[in-house]
């Protein structure tokens, strides 16, 4: 096999993991606080945005050290570690216990720095900068696909259902217990990639990368240390750069949204008595055209961005065009009172009669638009930071992770209309942000007299 050949190979079997442990995630996210209003046990006294909130916040603050694990023992043994503590998250809800079920947010927020960290790290390795545009489509395309599996399956399982039975919970929970883990063993298919480097390449790229004589454990222990302290310096240090600086307006953005599209609106769904003995089932056909959203942008605007000659900003622009419409939908279709609504549902209604159709459309656009923000993301850090990847992702899923926690908490008190507004505003200097950033790495790329259309 070539080594072009390995890197992709490497890239589908990286997307393929995450596949299957986000279509356990993402799916138990989505249906969390449903499920949690549905217990029986008045000894259960979680919350499923209390809990998104403590695995951001954790995340968060765990992205701190993630640059310096990723170069210590390199992607790929980090990469497996966290799919097991996914794993166990999720077989949390099969009997779900208060203490464990907070707890275990502590731990996959851990977990989550590390994956994402490696994940960026992964994907860098294998790309350059002719294939990171490609890279990012393949991968960001495979993983929502998990949106699509997880899904599909509630809405057949939970057709016609007003409630939730404990019988219903476990079966739903085992499965995507073994799923995740499935995902969690495809990391050992990963190939590690033959060094090419000059001697002085290499001592740069040992610094971040790890030691490539073996992908689990470096050299000595004096390397280690060394390597996660200059992690650890450049993760500080990037912070303050100006272009990591105006991303993170648009890393931002991505966290409230992915928050609100992840784990409020299908809940607000799932909460509208207006649906009838449909609203349950109706979580997961939301969450089937969300990943039909997510492919479609993740294929056009990743697969095919070799042939964009304009960069990536009207891809962006294209991406906030979409939510700015879909949030308008949402804001007349869905009442107010949907994300905090009691287990009994809400009987309001917005500015028209709840349409089951707009509010599937809307699911749609919101995978679409977040597709676009994300593959322009992963796609300017890759080719802004190919020296510094592990730092520079690390920084992303902080500022992500950050805004995301913060979304959670204020999902368990605000009123639909002002989450959407927070999230009109964000995004709305965001993705000017974002123009600022991409016109100065075009800038910077004509001048090296380089093909700019084939990023």
């Amino acid at each position: 096999m070539s080594p072009e050949s390995k890197k992709l190979f490497n890239v589908i079997i990286l997307g393929a993991s995450f596949m299957f442990i986000f279509t356990a995630f993402q799916t138990c996210g989505n249906i969390a606080q449903t499920v949690i209003t549905n217990l029986n046990s008045t000894d259960f006294h979680g919350s499923g945005y209390t809990s998104m909130s403590i695995i951001y916040g954790v995340f968060s603050a765990s992205n701190l050290i993630s640059p310096s694990v990723v170069a210590i023992v390199g992607p790929q043994l980090p990469m497996v570690v966290s799919g097991v503590f996914y794993s166990l998250y999720i077989a949390v809800f099969i009997q779900p216990a208060t203490w464990a079920f907070y707890t275990a947010s502590v731990f996959i927020g851990i977990a989550a720095a590390v994956l994402w960290t490696a994940q960026g790290n992964c994907l860098t390795v294998n790309s350059d900068e002719n294939t990171i545009g490609r890279n990012s489509g393949v991968f960001w395309a495979l993983l929502q696909s998990s949106l699509f599996f997880g899904n599909l399956y509630i809405y057949f399982a939970w057709q016609g259902k007003t409630h939730i039975s404990e019988s219903d919970r476990r079966t739903v929970f085992i499965a995507l217990t073994v799923i995740s883990l499935v995902g969690t063993v495809l990391f050992f298919l990963i190939r590690k990639q033959e060094d090419t480097k000059t001697p002085g390449e290499e001592d740069s790229a040992h610094e971040i990368l790890g030691d490539s004589s073996n992908f689990f454990f470096p050299r000595s222990a004096q390397n280690k240390m060394m390597r996660a302290v200059a992690a650890f310096k450049k993760s500080i240090k990037l912070s303050f750069t100006k272009e990591i600086l105006l991303l993170s307006v648009t890393t931002a953005y991505t966290g409230l949204e992915l928050t609100f599209f992840s784990g409020v609106y299908g809940t607000c769904i799932g909460a509208v008595n207006r649906f009838g003995s449909e609203q349950k089932s109706l979580i997961g056909l939301s969450g089937i055209f969300l990943g039909v959203g997510e492919i479609l942008g993740g294929g056009v605007f990743g697969l095919l961005s070799k042939n964009n000659r304009f960069g990536r900003n009207p891809v962006v622009m294209l991406g906030i065009v979409v939510h700015f419409i879909a949030f308008y939908l949402i804001f007349f279709n869905t009442p107010n009172d949907a994300p905090i609504a009691p287990m009994e549902g809400t009987d309001h209604v917005a500015y028209m009669i709840p349409s089951k159709e707009v509010a599937v459309f809307c699911s749609f656009l919101l995978g679409l638009g977040d597709s676009c923000f994300n593959t322009q993301l992963l796609s300017i850090l890759g080719f802004l930071y190919s020296e510094d990847s592990a730092p520079a992702f690390a920084i992303f899923k902080f500022v992500q992770s950050v805004c995301a926690a913060v979304a959670y908490f204020y999902s368990n008190y605000l009123l639909l209309q002002w989450q959407l507004l927070i999230m009109v505003v964000v995004g709305f200097f965001g993705t000017i942000t974002f123009f600022m950033v991409e016109w100065k790495a075009a800038a910077a790329l004509a001048a090296r007299s380089s093909d700019y259309s084939s990023i």
